[in-house]
Parts: structure tokens; C-alpha cells; sequence
């Protein structure tokens, strides 16, 4: 009866030790999966003819978040967020090339009317050095421990609105089509930590990862990287 026990039990630790990289492998390929989704809504939004992101912008950023089709129910159910990332431009003055992707949560909030789409992309625009370091210091309340407002769209679109000069994040959601500022204030965002260590091996945190400098970029945010190279090569004061 031991025997036959032990038996079981060493067969199902064997089982369990196969099981293990096949689910590591899955959570792997989610992380990727999300970069890749969020190069799409980039290049998506970035190419639309006239409402999209006002190029200027863009060029102003210093950080861009991407949270790909957040579902409703995320904002439903206590606990739930949208998981995303976050790429800043390189360099101490934020005049370099956009950098390796730190993955990023989103967490609680009412958003409007894009509350009752089926998914909704948002876009955050980080466009100041006292708005990164809110959000890469630790969880970051909007509102309260970031200024942040909902961003002025179409190409043509001046940036030297009042609402743009005083805010240090802009926000723009996608539903159904709908592209549009918005404001996400209430909300929360941190770095998604066990994503970052199953995306680089090892326990890093976003302001590392994006401000450090040393982290290569994964080959699964080769795409978004180029995407942002191209729409905005160069950091604009």
C-alpha cells in the first residue's frame, strides 16, 4: 500500500515536471502575444488619415502606454485590470530611441462610454519628466498623483492648448471604431511585475527596464519599436 502511494506520487511529480515548461511556455507566448497587440493598436492609430494622435504630439512624449482590448469586465469585477506596457524614449533628457517594453497595469476607474464596448484600446501619452517619474515610482494614482486629461485628437490639432501644457499624461481610448480622448483619472497604473520577469528571466522593474538603458528589447516588441521609431524618430522640447 506504501508502495503503491509512493508510486502515484512520484508518477505525479513526473507529470508535474513535464507540465511545467509547457505552461511556462504558455504564459510566455501571452506576453508576447499582448506586445504584438500593442504594436497593432499603435500602427492602427497612428496611420488614421485625420483623427488620430496630433503628430506633435507624439513628438512631446517622453513615455507612451498601450493597454490592447481591455474588456469590460475588467472594470466589473474587483481585482481586474488591463495589462498592457510601456516604452519611454532612452537617454537622461529622454532624446533617444524608444526602449525595450515594460509591461503595465491598469487597474479600477468609469470610463464612459467605452465602458460598454465589447473591448476598448487606450493609449496614454506621458509628456513630461515629472509624469514619467510618477508613473514608473510605484503604483500612480491619475488625478491625484499624475495630472492627466483626456488628449486632443486630429492631425492638425495645436499642442499649445491649456489643456495639454498643464496636464503630464494625455489619454485616448479606441472602441468599436471610436477613436477619442478621454479621461481615465480615478484609474491606477503599475508595473506588471510578473509579467516583466517572465518576459526577461529575471525580477526587473519598469523604471529599470525602460530608464536603465542596458535591457535589450525581445524580439516580440521589435515591431512596436519600429512603429514608434518611424512615427516619431526624434524627441521634440
Amino acid at each position: 500500500m506504501t508502495r503503491g502511494i509512493a508510486k502515484n506520487a512520484l508518477l505525479v511529480g513526473m507529470m508535474l515536471a513535464c507540465a511545467l515548461p509547457l505552461l511556462s511556455e504558455d504564459k510566455q507566448e501571452k506576453v508576447d502575444d499582448r506586445i504584438r497587440e500593442s504594436a497593432d493598436v499603435m500602427k492602427e492609430i497612428l496611420g488614421m488619415p485625420e483623427k488620430g494622435i496630433p503628430r506633435d504630439l507624439l513628438n512631446r512624449a517622453e513615455c507612451v502606454i498601450v493597454y490592447p482590448s481591455v474588456k469590460k469586465a475588467a472594470f466589473i469585477v474587483g481585482g481586474s485590470y488591463g495589462r498592457g506596457l510601456i516604452t519611454c524614449r532612452r537617454g537622461a533628457d529622454f532624446s533617444g530611441h524608444w526602449s525595450a517594453p515594460a509591461m503595465f497595469a491598469l487597474e479600477g476607474g468609469s470610463f464612459g462610454f467605452q465602458i460598454g464596448a465589447q473591448a476598448t484600446d487606450f493609449v496614454l501619452l506621458v509628456m513630461n519628466e515629472s509624469g514619467a517619474k510618477s508613473v514608473l515610482s510605484s503604483k500612480v494614482k491619475l488625478g491625484a498623483d499624475a495630472s492627466a486629461a483626456a488628449g486632443p485628437v486630429g492631425r492638425d490639432t495645436s499642442a499649445e492648448t491649456d489643456v495639454v501644457m498643464k496636464a503630464e499624461i494625455l489619454s485616448y481610448s479606441r472602441a468599436q471604431g471610436l477613436f477619442a480622448g478621454v479621461s481615465l483619472e480615478g484609474s491606477t497604473m503599475r508595473s506588471d511585475d510578473g509579467a516583466n520577469k517572465t518576459l526577461y528571466r529575471r525580477e526587473l522593474s519598469a523604471r529599470s527596464i525602460v530608464r536603465g538603458g542596458k535591457v535589450k528589447a525581445p524580439a516580440a516588441s521589435a515591431r512596436l519599436l519600429a512603429v514608434l521609431d518611424k512615427a516619431s524618430p526624434r524627441h521634440v522640447k
